[in-house]
């Protein structure tokens, strides 16, 4: 059974490498009236367009025959989505085929044909600003040739030779050569499957409730909207029964329409997709989710989204950045927040941060404040280290957040940090900076830890011997991320006089120093321990203590490793020198024969 199932992802593999092979050579009929880096904006809203036109034509005369006849009545959409089998339809004459019968009239025959889409399908094309790319293709001769190309044999994109799954694979797959082309980070528009998966796992790993029950999904970066689809997938697989309704918000024409076109093609609403700027302009207010997935940008500024940002955050808890708002080079805490204001009161979140989101702010900063929140609402489950070079478009640390509005009763009151960092298997050929992946066997391991929810180590071996792969947790109460940042002041000394007395602060004369005081320790106690055996004139000024909050999450894993023993690494050397010494020997003794 598995080896059969191994095939199949075989094949399926191979399919979608194939047809995006196919599609991409497209490029060889642009190459002169496009630059390398623009042929993504032919193929990737052609590939959209055959995927319809693939779809349809099934039901071309059908459509044909039921628009004749209603084409009269106002209100007729529903009669040709029906006719179609699809949430959408066109209405045009034209086909492929038969555009290419027409070579003179191939531009005004193709937007005919374009204009024949339901208002959904051109609304997609009109975000990919697709009539600029079919002027440029007319003006330079092109036009029919792309098309032919298109309509290959080896360009079939009907469901029958290509399932949903894989199609949302080769979009993927074109994407990311887009970006290469186009000298821009690929991770930027979608994450890799094998991280989506361990993602899915995590928030349906305690089921999904009542069976049968409906459920929503919302992705407020979706990209192409892979993570949705993927989570659709799995929480089908737990509840056979379940009625799982997909959001999502996208700021990039090129995959938002891809997105939609995805959920129309797998038969969703394709009105749940909308386009716009997540943080400054958020087309789902008011909603609340069962689950939130997403991967939003890291490390990108939020300058451009400032002024609507800093708007709602003046509207405190009616807005969704009224806790704090973090530096403007790193937006991704807004999205965070973002997503905590989306989350019904059971609602469950997984989210990708870099690691600034651990420990970046001072105690009473935005960051701090934004952890502080999260913290004191008991909202956070767990945070889960993933391998470094896991993603396309960085090799940095990257961390899941899990968010649970309503934690399990054994869970209350703590928080769970799992160190997966080393549980994961090298790629054979390397994607970008993605070098290694986590394999079924490793998210299965990452899984277990989470839901033992223990102190503990995992040892396992990766399969073939050569290696060990390792997964870590540690359970926290809450209060243990938390510190209090205490302003010790004590009297100025110059030329051995005090400058200033305790009780008389003067701010220009003021010697201070911080400590931070684990959250619940006695400050008066600490200072008795800490400060005062080594400054006993020192004391604390209360009224600008701060509560933080940080993550430490290197801290927490840390193993010592002692250096090796000089005399072991003299050894070395010795050794590496006798072997060179040996060889340059036999190489100098067989040139003087």
């Amino acid at each position: 059974m598995n080896e059969r199932k191994d095939q199949v992802k075989r094949d399926a593999g191979k399919t979608i490498q194939e047809k995006a092979n196919v599609l991409w050579d497209v490029a060889n009929s642009l190459a002169g009236l496009y630059k390398p880096h623009e042929y993504g904006l032919v193929i990737l809203p052609m590939a959209v367009v055959k995927r319809f036109h693939d779809c349809l034509l099934p039901t071309f005369d059908k459509v044909q025959k039921e628009y004749a006849a209603k084409k009269h009545l106002q209100v007729k959409e529903a009669f040709l989505k029906a006719a179609s089998g699809y949430n959408f339809y066109n209405t045009s004459k034209f086909t492929f085929e038969t555009l290419l019968a027409d070579p003179k009239n191939i531009a005004s025959n193709f937007r005919d044909y374009l204009n024949g889409f339901s208002e959904n399908v051109r609304d997609v094309l009109e975000q990919m600003k697709f009539e600029d790319q079919i002027a440029t293709m007319e003006k330079g001769g092109v036009l029919y040739q792309v098309i032919s190309d298109f309509n290959s044999a080896k360009a079939d994109m009907s469901p029958e030779k290509v399932a949903t799954n894989d199609m949302g694979y080769i979009f993927e797959n074109l994407v990311a050569r887009f970006s290469e082309s186009y000298d821009e980070q690929a991770g930027a528009h979608f994450t890799s499957r094998d991280i989506i998966y361990l993602m899915c796992d995590v928030l349906t790993v305690f089921g999904t409730g009542e069976r049968g029950s409906s459920k929503t999904v919302y992705d407020m970066t979706m990209g192409t909207s892979q993570m949705l689809t993927c989570m659709e997938d799995r929480l089908k697989e737990v509840d056979p029964e379940i009625e799982v309704t997909n959001f999502g918000q996208e700021f990039n024409p090129f995959t938002f329409g891809i997105a939609k076109a995805d959920m129309l093609i797998r038969g969703g609403n394709p009105d749940n997709m909308r386009y716009g700027n997540t943080l400054s302009d958020d087309k789902f207010p008011g909603f609340k989710f069962d689950y939130v997935i997403s991967n939003p940008p890291f490390g990108i500024d939020w300058k451009v989204e400032a002024k609507e940002v800093e708007r709602e955050a003046s509207q405190g808890d009616a807005g969704r950045f009224g806790v704090g708002l973090p530096s403007k080079s790193d937006g991704q805490m807004l999205f965070m927040l973002n997503g905590i204001a989306k989350l019904k009161d059971d609602g469950r979140m997984a989210i990708i941060q870099n690691g600034s989101s651990l420990f970046s702010g001072d105690a009473g900063s935005g960051p701090s404040e934004i952890r502080r929140h999260i913290i004191e609402n008991d909202w956070l489950e767990a945070i889960i280290q993933l391998p470094n070079d896991s993603f396309y478009n960085t090799g940095i640390a990257t961390y899941v957040w899990v968010i649970t509005k309503a934690k399990p009763r054994e869970r209350k009151g703590k928080v769970q940090l799992i160190d997966a960092s080393k549980c994961c298997e090298a790629r054979r050929k390397s994607i970008g900076n993605k070098r290694v992946d986590i394999a079924e066997n490793c998210r299965k391991a990452i899984i277990k830890a989470y839901r033992d929810f223990e102190t503990r180590s995992y040892r396992f071996s990766n399969g073939t011997g050569s290696a060990e792969l390792e997964v870590k947790s540690h359970i926290f109460t809450n209060s243990a991320f938390g510190y209090t940042k205490i302003v010790v002041e004590s009297p100025l000394v110059e030329d051995g006089k005090k400058v200033l007395k305790k009780g008389k602060p003067v701010a220009d004369t003021a010697k201070r120093d911080t400590e931070s005081v684990p959250l619940g320790e006695d400050i008066e106690a600490y200072m008795k321990r800490e400060v005062l055996p080594y400054n006993p004139e020192a004391w604390v000024d209360n009224a600008k203590s701060k509560v933080g909050y940080e993550i430490p999450f290197t801290r927490t894993f840390y193993e010592y490793k002692p250096i090796e023993k000089a005399d072991a690494i003299m050894g070395r050397i010795k050794e590496h020198e006798a072997r060179l010494g040996a060889m340059l020997g036999k190489l100098f003794g067989k040139g003087n024969r």
